[in-house]
């Protein structure tokens, strides 16, 4: 959530920042900061008449003293007026923050200024690509065609067991899910995160402390009885870990990594795009966040990123990294790393990860803050990747390591799998 000093001293800069973004409703600004106006307004009344009452209050102590009863009964009947106007300010001015934090909490999160200008995906910026892409025979097989043929996913179990895009991992497909899950984890341990194990489930609070309410509430699955989300993502129970908390300056940077299974309702389109591994309502991913200091947070973000390339490059999967144009980021998002890897046999890139730095936008709605040296309290800076989304990752090691004797798998999970070939 943007704070309302930014858009107090910085108005038309965040207005430019939004139209960046695409956002449309850009007098939404305005709005709010005329209803700041009014708030202020009847704030001030509020204070001048308490200031009254206290000074009235000390009068009537003093008539009291000096025996002039009627004079301070005078003034209790005007206290007691005022008493009654200062009540009525009370539910006025939660009245006017309550509709000022709701038009609030609508506006998305300013982008970093080298977000390129841009509306759609095609508009990206590629930061890098590997110079050579695989090529495969003729006859190559999509993933969706290796998994039957070698007994690893059943798509259509998962359909009757709960509905499409909930697939049923089996034999080698099932412990090739573990051993990558496995060496994830250990990567993320060894660059020093901690390791998490939170709800899948997540009550309102936490899917509004990371953005994804009221913005994404259609895309998640609700437990209405009892009004939980299940997660879309680890990033949301592990980042509200920290919601509502005072932080020391010694204690950045905070990191902690989780793996979660994650649950999406959109699924997409029909057609070859979203077939197989390609787009899921259930899928498993390791999750990467930080708590940082305002002024380390894109050191940071570099710092994940390369944690993340460094998994690809291990992996030996051709992929590229894209800057996110303003139309293509998140809500929430101040600047997005995307990463891609190629898919040889559907000839197209998938996209596997993400870093993003949200600098205060999740930390303004979760309220978590630090004293700085000077004992300023402050907003701490948040930031998460996805380190790995499994999917698409395996859907492009299925399909760029097919051979006629099988599935070669990279050097680094061998020790994780027990061996180097899926037959």
């Amino acid at each position: 959530m943007l704070t309302l000093n930014l858009l107090r001293s910085e108005t038309e800069k965040v207005k430019e920042g939004l139209r960046k973004k695409h956002f449309t409703d850009i007098s939404l600004v305005d709005e709010i900061l005329s209803i700041d106006e009014k708030r202020r307004q009847i704030q001030l009344q509020n204070d001048n008449l308490l200031a009254q009452q206290n000074t009235a209050a000390k009068q009537i102590g003093g008539f009291m003293q000096a025996g002039k009863k009627e004079e301070a009964e005078q003034i209790k009947l005007q206290v007691a007026d005022w008493k009654k106007q200062t009540e009525q300010l009370k539910t006025e001015l939660e009245s006017t923050e309550q509709t000022q934090h709701d038009l609030l909490v609508r506006l998305p999160n300013m982008p970093h200024q080298s977000v390129p200008i841009g509306k759609t995906p095609e508009e990206n910026e590629v930061v890098y690509q590997v110079k050579e892409l695989p090529t495969l025979p003729d006859d190559a097989l999509p993933h969706w065609e290796l998994t039957t043929k070698y007994n690893l996913i059943d798509f259509e179990l998962g359909v009757k067991l709960t509905g499409a895009g909930f697939p049923v991992y089996k034999g080698n497909g099932a412990k090739l899910q573990r051993a990558l899950i496995a060496y994830f984890l250990d990567k993320a341990i060894e660059a020093g995160y901690n390791e998490v194990i939170p709800p899948l489930m997540v009550n309102a609070a936490s899917g509004y402390g990371t953005g994804q309410l009221p913005d994404k509430e259609g895309q998640m699955y609700h437990a209405t009885v009892d009004d939980f989300y299940l997660i879309p993502t680890a990033e949301v129970p592990v980042t509200n870990i920290y919601r509502d908390t005072i932080l020391k300056e010694e204690d950045f940077p905070i990191k902690m990594t989780a793996y979660t299974p994650c649950f999406r309702r959109e699924a997409g389109s029909y057609g070859k795009d979203v077939r197989g591994l390609n787009r899921l309502h259930q899928f498993d991913k390791v999750e990467i966040v930080q708590i940082e200091h305002p002024d380390k947070s894109y050191a940071t973000l570099d710092l994940m990123t390369k944690h993340v390339e460094n998994l690809l490059q291990e992996l030996e999967l051709p992929y590229r990294i894209l800057r996110l144009c303003g139309g293509d980021m998140s809500f929430a998002s101040a600047l997005t790393f995307d990463f891609e890897v190629w898919s040889a046999a559907q000839k197209r890139w998938l996209e596997v990860s993400s870093t993003s730095c949200f600098e205060s936008f999740q930390t303004n709605r979760m309220k978590c803050r630090f004293k700085d040296a000077n004992g300023k309290m402050q907003l701490a800076h948040s930031l998460n990747g996805s380190a790995l989304a499994l999917p698409r990752i395996v859907a492009a090691l299925l399909e760029n390591n097919q051979t006629a004797e099988g599935i070669k798998l990279p050097k680094v999970l061998h020790r994780y799998f027990g061996t180097d070939i899926i037959n």
